[in-house]
């Protein structure tokens, strides 16, 4: 993943020895001819690609803000996708996959989703996996998750290696040339990669937590093979709880300086790791899980995060990547209950109105298609459609979130949120029928009203007031219809 075009020059560095393959100093080991020493260049021609491909963005960067950036175009990013199932590379169609408490996917429903020239490997396997995948894109989502290392964790059947008991120290080449072929896949769709490291299950797995032989080689393999996708977040586990906090400061510091692009790290509570924050850890953001059967704590959860950590000195992207509790969360469209309103209202705008990175889903292990169980994303197909609207919404109207910070106390209306660029653009979230008036005291001149349907999509629309002036409180009218939703 060059960062800029022109002729780049490479060196083949081969070599071997007791555990060359972790070791930090490149003199280690004997070099091996005929490959060691092998010297060339590369030419690399600016980027051909458009549309949501990330290879014509560049690569997503954590830029020491509230949300990353890519580096080729300058674009801010804000994501939205699936946290769940957890296990989604459990898939039969990958060499060497178990079939643990019978969990292991076809990922059959979505086949229908694979298109002609979309890749394969051998024979043809592969589609489902990749259907999946491009289905996810054609909803407008931009995020997907899953844990390469389940071995002691809740699946079992995901796991990098050609064995599952240990030590630890011998890698499933074909199985990782698969993944690779997905992981590529995405890059092409814009599917942003979520590698949950670990979880809290098996944390403490590899050497006991300590940066060990066979923790640095997971580490290692991961980047060696991974860190070349333009968009991904190292995560240092999902609920992490036992791990020290000179262990967990030890593993982000081993992606911070082993990954040559330093992409994205965060972790996952479990604990809330404050220990983390400030500018002595690498860590660049955080992976929030709430636990809620409702979604009412996710705004103000996230702006606990956002504001620590900026008072630390090192602001961290802060994303919502499990909202609600383990039994519930986003249930299916069949039985969604009140789950699609709780969660448009107060996960999904509650959460990007606190002035954040976005979110993924889970899907609550009491529901048909969960955490575990899912190979369907059909199954909460109407939610898509809520996380397009607001990721359009954003993008369609040039709102300058990055630049933006959430200041709830601007609005007068009963729960609602406020996020703006004071002076600028003021962005207002009304969960209810209420009296909107909107305090404009400290800004000047006259501002327009727009009304946006959450719940519809589309363009802008008038309401009952057209233009409002600065250097007061103002009713910001009516909208142009359903005034009692949100």
């Amino acid at each position: 993943a060059p960062d800029s075009a022109g002729e780049w020059t490479w060196t083949a560095c081969f070599r071997a020895g007791k555990n060359v393959a972790a070791a930090d100093d490149p003199q280690t080991g004997q070099p091996l001819a005929p490959i060691d020493g092998q010297h060339g260049t590369l030419l690399i021609h600016p980027s051909d690609k458009t549309g949501r491909d990330f290879r014509s963005r560049g690569r997503l960067d954590y830029v020491g803000q509230r949300y990353l950036r890519f580096a080729g175009s300058g674009e801010w990013f804000l994501k939205c996708g699936a946290d769940a199932p957890e296990n989604f590379l459990a898939y039969e169609d990958f060499d060497n996959t178990p079939n643990h408490g019978n969990r292991r996917k076809s990922w059959q429903p979505h086949l229908r989703d694979w298109q002609a020239g979309d890749p394969t490997w051998r024979d043809g396997r592969g589609k489902g996996i990749i259907g999946a995948l491009n289905y996810l894109a054609t909803e407008g989502l931009n995020a997907v998750s899953f844990i390469p290392l389940t071995i002691e964790g809740d699946d079992k059947n995901v796991f990098p290696y050609v064995a599952e008991q240990g030590p630890f120290t011998r890698f499933d080449c074909s199985k990782l040339a698969e993944w690779e072929i997905v992981f590529e896949h995405a890059d092409q769709l814009g599917l942003y990669l979520h590698f949950k490291t670990l979880e809290t299950e098996n944390e403490l797995l590899l050497d006991g937590g300590d940066l060990g032989l066979e923790r640095r080689m997971y580490y290692r393999e991961l980047i060696a093979r991974f860190s070349h996708h333009l968009a991904l977040n190292w995560n240092l586990g999902e609920e992490i709880n036992n791990a020290s906090t000179a262990q967990k400061m030890s593993w982000a510091a081993y992606f911070w300086g082993h990954d040559p692009y330093q992409h994205h790290i965060v972790i996952h509570n479990g604990a809330n790791h404050y220990d983390l924050l400030g500018p002595q850890s690498r860590l660049t953001g955080f992976s929030l899980q709430t636990n809620r059967s409702d979604f009412a704590e996710v705004h103000a959860q996230t702006l606990n995060y956002i504001r620590r950590s900026q008072a630390a000195g090192k602001p961290w992207v802060v994303a919502c990547d499990e909202p609600g509790d383990a039994t519930h969360a986003l249930r299916p469209d069949a039985d969604a209950g009140n789950s699609h309103t709780d969660g448009r209202k107060n996960a999904l705008w509650g959460h990007v109105m606190a002035g954040v990175a976005g979110l993924e889903w889970y899907f609550g292990y009491q529901h048909a298609e969960s955490d575990l169980t899912c190979q369907d994303y059909r199954s909460r197909d109407r939610w898509w459609d809520y996380c397009r609207y607001l990721l359009e919404f954003f993008q369609n109207n040039k709102v300058p979130f990055w630049e933006m910070q959430s200041q709830d106390a601007l609005c007068t209306a009963t729960d609602s949120y406020c996020f703006c660029k004071p002076d600028d653009v003021y962005v207002v979230y009304l969960k209810h029928d209420s009296q909107v008036e909107l305090d404009l005291n400290a800004a000047s001149g006259k501002f327009t009203v727009h009304w946006y349907d959450p719940r519809r999509g589309g363009d802008l629309q008038s309401g009952s007031v057209a233009s409002v002036d600065g250097r007061g409180t103002r009713d910001l009218g009516r909208p142009p219809r359903s005034p009692a939703e949100d």
